[in-house]
């Protein structure tokens, strides 16, 4: 009678741990990842999100089975990272995925969500098709919906989803403000529609009073004076505790007329104030973009892709702010460099952000923009010191004790359509300063880890020959050596045998 009991006891408990192993597990539960950014775990910005949610969120995946090559990995990551935010989410969070090839009513539904159809190749029994798919996510929220319409890759998918809740989690926008001097042309749309999916973006003219609902500016910089109005303005705005993002240089340079001249504005007057110079200089480095230069190639003139110092890729940035630790690269053009000059100033603190490598220069007083080598001898003296082009300067009001900041970019074209706002990565460094200034900074970390830029080491003369050389002696090497050893063993092994044999 005890064996019989026994022998159903074990199974019982056997049972009972795997239910209570399964049920803990839901919501308990540790995954082990080996990316240096961390891409297969839910971030803690995210955590943060979800833990802010009080009502039930539902997301409808609209995805297509059976897809072809990469597309199929998207879906799986897609559904792993969803697991996570469900079970992070608690009771809060659900999601489904529905094939809408499989259902008309579905397939409509999809659409009428925001999620569109579209077309891939897939190459199956030797022949090219043309598939129609789904790969779209609707995230609903109370009454709010917002939507992933194509998802292709997993490349910054967490931080579009999380962003995505977000933006319904929060019941109102924050207003941020664009500003021109006196009537500037607008410059802004890229970074307009940038801004615009986390927050209020508003065109504001300095000429006049900045409203204020307003906590932060973009401002291009000027290459004049600026008129009374437009000074007295942004000086009460700072002096309430506004926050201002500047991209300003202390030189206009035009690549296209290989021309420039040095700024003459009181806006230097107002940096000065918060321990921020920008110099009557230029500042070239080594490592930089290419610009196509016209050649003549016999009878023939072509556009050659040329390295333009005067246009930096950088990629020293001071990993003690968030602000910019996780990012690996900004684009410049026509940076003049900035020095800082806190001393005798208690109210203020300045810190760098960015800088040039150390294959930098500096031009001034006459400045020769030509992008030819042979035309330019500075671009061979290029071995100066990093040179800073970054910075960040915090103030307190005397007699308020409000707290303002400045970012200063010193690139006059930073916020611009087809200059700096061209950039992915610039993008990257934008939203992380509005979202730093606004104090809203649970995003930084995720936005910046999902850079994907990720720019070979450069090498000197000298390495580029030693690894040349490896990568044609050492394959040799290798198979001599291993055919060397195969030879030793396989002999090796004839005297074994023929020993046995005598023996």
């Amino acid at each position: 009678m005890d064996l019989r009991k026994s022998s159903y006891l074990l199974p019982a408990i056997l049972a009972a741990t795997l239910i209570v192993v399964n049920l803990v597990s839901r919501d308990v539960f540790k995954r082990i990842d080996l990316t240096d950014n961390g891409q297969f775990t839910l971030s803690e910005s995210s955590k943060e999100v979800l833990e802010g949610m009080d009502d039930l969120l539902t997301m409808k995946v609209y995805f297509s089975d059976n897809l072809p090559g990469e597309l199929g990995n998207t879906r799986r990551f897609l559904q792993d990272i969803l697991e996570e935010y469900e079970a992070y989410g608690k009771k809060n969070v659900r999601f489904e995925f529905f094939d809408p090839e499989t259902d008309e009513d579905l397939e409509e539904d999809a659409q009428k969500s925001g999620v569109i159809p579209v077309q891939v190749q897939d190459i199956e029994n030797d022949k090219i098709e043309v598939k129609k798919v789904f790969m779209g996510l609707a995230i609903l929220y109370e009454d709010k919906r917002e939507v992933l319409p194509v998802i292709q890759t997993t490349s910054g998918l967490e931080y579009e989803i999380t962003t995505k809740i977000k933006k319904l989690v929060e019941s109102s926008k924050e207003s941020v403000g664009l500003a021109t001097f006196d009537g500037d042309p607008d410059r802004f749309e890229n970074v307009s529609r940038l801004i615009s999916e986390r927050y209020s973006v508003r065109q504001i003219d300095l000429s006049n009073p900045v409203p204020a609902d307003i906590n932060v500016i973009l401002a291009r910089g000027v290459t004049d004076t600026l008129s009374d109005s437009a000074r007295i303005n942004l000086e009460e705005f700072l002096a309430r505790s506004g926050n201002m993002i500047l991209a300003q240089s202390h030189v206009n340079a035009s690549l296209e007329t290989q021309q420039a001249s040095d700024i003459q504005s009181d806006i230097f007057d107002i940096l000065a104030s918060y321990g921020i110079q920008i110099e009557s200089n230029l500042v070239l480095d080594r490592s930089c973009s290419r610009v196509n230069v016209g050649r003549n190639m016999g009878f023939i003139r072509m556009n050659v892709p040329m390295e333009y110092p005067f246009l930096p890729l950088v990629r020293s940035f001071n990993q003690e702010e968030i602000l910019v630790s996780g990012l690996e690269q900004i684009m410049l053009f026509f940076p003049s460099e900035v020095t800082l000059a806190d001393s005798g100033l208690s109210d203020v603190s300045v810190r760098p952000l960015f800088s040039s490598s150390s294959k930098s220069a500096v031009m001034s007083g006459f400045y020769n923009l030509s992008p030819e080598p042979e035309r330019n001898p500075i671009f061979q003296r290029l071995n100066k010191p990093a040179k800073l082009i970054g910075a960040i300067s915090e103030k307190v009001n005397a007699s308020s004790g409000l707290l303002s900041q400045i970012i200063l970019v010193s690139d006059i074209r930073f916020l611009d359509d087809g200059s700096g706002a061209e950039s992915a990565e610039n993008h990257v460094f934008i939203m992380n300063a509005v979202d730093y200034l606004m104090g809203d900074r649970g995003l930084i970390e995720l936005r910046s880890r999902e850079i994907t830029s990720r720019p070979l080491k450069e090498l000197s003369d000298a390495n580029r020959k030693t690894w040349k050389w490896i990568n044609i002696v050492m394959p040799t090497v290798l198979v001599l050596g291993f055919g060397f050893f195969r030879n030793r063993k396989q002999k090796s092994m004839a005297r074994r045998v023929e020993e046995l044999y005598d023996t």
